[in-house]
């Protein structure tokens, strides 16, 4: 459509005011329905099918965590997704589109892991962990790999889809909203999941019989089938209703896409390989680089193995463990909330990293304590205080990177980390699983085995600690954006 403006107005910047009205709090806020949908998923695989696994069906930990880790390995193809959604739009449209197929998919394949998950229960109670069992292993890996992969083709456009509606003036009071949305999501699904879950009849030692080939007592898996199946259909149902909420009519209304010319160095546009380049490309961002990578695997840890903790250790129901990420969620969002207007103010952001890293600790050995006392309610504090003091160390970690580097390498910088960081939570859930089978081998009190895998993240976060002493904000942003324009022109040559 041809408009009547001179030809000198006709750039981008002068012309996508007119053309494009600006997103609002209202839209801002049915955005986040999609990141709160995203919550909401993450209590099944991480809250409820990890639990299952590893306490009623007596799957390996590093097993049943290596699995579910699969969707954060698979994270490299969002480069993919993310260039695909920029040049074939489907149906005229760049992002949604792809956002619609990729939620019905993720939110299919849910349900299909669970099924391969009740395969490998049964086949562990019937053979062990052995022949049969491990091809139903590697196929519940390939289906998690699948989410991840769906995942990735509906969360990738949709944060290109972000960055498309808003604009520098209002696009961190989006971002801020939508990320606080996916926290809501965490705490709604732990409630919605919880409830769904509260039967009398997988709860409790009667669904737990003795399996002579799995060495233990294993559950009932036809009960537990018959009571979590519907969860896995309803939740999902309900996840891609807030997706099409969320994102219907926005682009057409709202996106800049065809009025900007291309962005560089968008997140979903860095390979993994550029990425840990840029990471360690002088000794500042080599260190810096590290304390994220060894702080994000001390902080995500325990993912696989909490809900597992709490049946064991404290006896709680398939319903009580999908519960504690209400209180996990609870104190993230406070945590987050506070930590610019209250915390950093009073402490600098260094400081600020240097008390959540601190905390997390302490709550990692309070889960210990928990454990040693069999007292829910001093674990539901105490998860309460990790997710305040994780909140905390999350906003002070970001906001240190943004000041760690210049305006013209910030977004290469912040891509390369958030592909890294997705690597490096798929690995601390794998190692999660792997530190709690060898905590099994070495100890036979199962307080014992759980409070080895605090035990060893306590210790991480120490070392990140010392980590950070070391990294010199004024050789960072003397040197980092020289060493990383080098390694950007080295790859044009």
């Amino acid at each position: 459509m041809a408009i009547d403006t001179p030809p000198e107005s006709k750039s981008p910047q002068a012309t996508q005011g007119k053309l494009k009205p600006k997103v609002g709090l209202p839209t801002m806020f049915r955005l986040g329905l999609f990141q709160m949908g995203l919550g909401i998923m993450s209590l099944l695989t991480l809250g409820v099918i990890n639990r299952v696994m590893i306490d009623e069906l007596k799957v390996p930990a590093l097993i049943a965590a290596g699995a579910i880790a699969m969707h954060q390995f698979v994270s490299p193809a969002r480069v993919w997704f993310g260039q695909l959604s920029d040049g074939k739009p489907i149906f005229g449209l760049h992002r949604s589109t792809y956002v619609w197929i990729g939620a019905v998919l993720f939110t299919a394949t849910s349900f299909f892991a669970l099924q391969v998950a009740w395969q490998l229960g049964e086949s562990i109670q019937n053979n062990g962990m052995a022949g049969i069992s491990y091809l139903w292993a590697g196929l519940l890996a390939l289906v998690f790999a699948l989410y991840g992969l769906a995942l990735s083709a509906s969360s990738t456009p949709f944060a290109a889809l972000l960055f498309d509606v808003s604009d520098d003036d209002n696009r961190s009071k989006l971002i801020s909203i939508v990320w606080s949305m996916l926290m809501i999501g965490i705490v709604v699904g732990a409630i919605i999941s919880s409830q769904i879950l509260n039967q009398p009849e997988i709860c409790g030692a009667d669904i737990l019989s003795y399996s002579p080939a799995a060495g233990a007592r294993a559950a009932d898996i036809p009960t537990l089938r018959a009571t979590i199946n519907p969860l896995f259909v309803i939740v999902p149902a309900i996840v891609f209703a807030l997706c099409l909420v969320s994102t219907w009519g926005v682009e057409k209304r709202f996106s800049r896409y065809t009025e900007r010319s291309t962005v560089t160095d968008r997140e979903d546009q860095i390979t993994l390989g550029r990425a840990l380049k840029i990471l360690t490309a002088n000794r500042q961002t080599g260190l810096f680089f590290t304390f994220l990578l060894v702080m994000s695997i001390s902080l995500f840890m325990q993912d696989a193995v909490l809900e597992p903790y709490g049946g064991e250790v404290f006896g709680m129901c398939v319903s009580e463990t999908a519960k504690l990420n209400a209180f996990f969620g609870t104190g993230t969002l406070v945590g987050i909330g506070s930590t610019g207007f209250l915390v950093i103010p009073r402490l600098g952001k260094k400081n600020t990293v240097r008390t959540g890293c601190l905390g997390t600790a302490v709550c990692l050995t309070l889960f210990i304590g928990a454990g040693f006392t069999a007292n829910p309610e001093m674990l539901k504090g105490s998860l309460l205080l990790f997710g305040l003091f994780s909140g905390i160390l999350t906003a002070g970690a970001i906001s240190l990177m943004l000041d760690l580097t210049a305006a013209e390498t910030a977004g290469t910088f912040i891509g390369a980390w958030g592909l890294a960081q997705a690597m490096a939570r798929g690995l601390a859930t794998v190692l999660g699983g792997a530190v709690l089978d060898v905590g099994r081998f070495l100890f036979s009190a199962p307080v014992l085995a759980y409070g080895t895998v605090f035990a060893v993240q306590a210790i991480g976060m120490v070392v990140a600690i010392a980590l950070l002493s070391r990294v010199n904000i004024r050789e960072f942003q003397d040197n980092a954006k020289k060493a990383i324009a080098t390694v950007l022109e080295s790859e044009l040559d």
